[in-house]
């Protein structure tokens, strides 16, 4: 789709802002979100991407930065239906969303599926910033007998997990959690967790400690993710491995970096990266 969206557009808008028409934008569900600066080369874009994908029914550009507690943006209309909300289909899982109330991104969609493979038989999972689910409900349908605690302070996101996960079939897998994830830990999680999920960059090392403490005694998993500034010859995932390590010693945790790796750039010289963490011993406290 995106060669012939390429290919049609060659003589409608300069060469340069083509090629950064080529990775601008996102497919969910039957919603492409691209990102322009020039509003009236994003029309042209729109109403093309329609024309080249019979199966998109909205074109939507995002006018605000995604920005605080819920991890939500501000969207205009360029083409076709005036709506924010659709159903997206990923690894043999329906997600039904809000893409302007909720955050969702289909980039992540390799990273879901990854996940799940590393989950063990019967293990519980705590997925701290969870969304709309997606981590979760792709976990619940990929390895059985897990057990997913999914909390999110988005209501609205928590209602559509809530649906998600009947609509995926999970009810007993599955259990949907409003709330800070910290609170939530301390009150109800304590302990419970073979597995924790950190998949919000911007909180991740302000919740870490939280992160531990919904660790069983005898240790476990965290999937650390982050957004690193790297320029030049620095390397991403490092420099979050240097982060995290002086966090988790400062806390007396003992811990190995199994896995670390640069998952994707996000901006001229940052990336998002992402670390899976072994604690083997907690710190005494715990």
């Amino acid at each position: 789709m995106r060669k012939r969206l390429r290919e049609k557009l060659s003589e409608a808008i300069p060469q340069e802002q083509l090629r950064k028409v080529y990775n601008s934008f996102d497919i969910v569900g039957d919603i492409a979100i691209i990102k322009h600066n020039d509003l009236q080369n994003a029309e042209v874009v729109a109403k093309q991407i329609m024309a080249v994908n019979r199966n998109i029914k909205t074109v939507l550009t995002p006018i605000s930065r995604i920005t605080g507690d819920f991890r939500v943006r501000e969207l205009k209309l360029l083409a076709g239906e005036n709506k924010t909300n659709t159903t997206h289909r990923e690894s043999g899982c329906i997600f039904k969303v809000d893409v302007e109330k909720c955050y969702f991104s289909p980039r992540l969609s390799h990273e879901h599926k990854r996940l799940a493979g590393l989950v063990q038989l019967g293990e519980v999972v705590v997925n701290m910033f969870a969304g709309v689910g997606c981590f979760s409900i792709v976990i619940a349908k990929t390895q059985s007998q897990t057990k997913a605690y999914s909390i999110d302070v988005n209501p609205i996101a928590v209602q559509y997990m809530e649906e998600n996960v009947k609509i995926n079939q999970v009810c007993n897998s599955v259990f949907p959690i409003l709330g800070d994830s910290k609170d939530i830990i301390q009150t109800r999680l304590q302990g419970v967790a073979d597995r924790v999920l950190m998949p919000l960059p911007e909180k991740a090392l302000e919740y870490l400690p939280y992160a531990l403490s919904a660790l069983k005694k005898t240790g476990g998993w965290i999937h650390y993710y982050d957004f690193q500034h790297a320029p030049g010859k620095e390397n991403p995932a490092e420099k979050t491995k240097m982060k995290v390590a002086q966090k988790l010693d400062s806390m007396g945790a003992t811990y190995v970096f199994a896995n670390s790796r640069v998952m994707r750039p996000t901006g001229p010289n940052w990336y998002q990266t992402v670390l899976d963490i072994q604690i083997t011993a907690l710190p005494n406290k715990f």
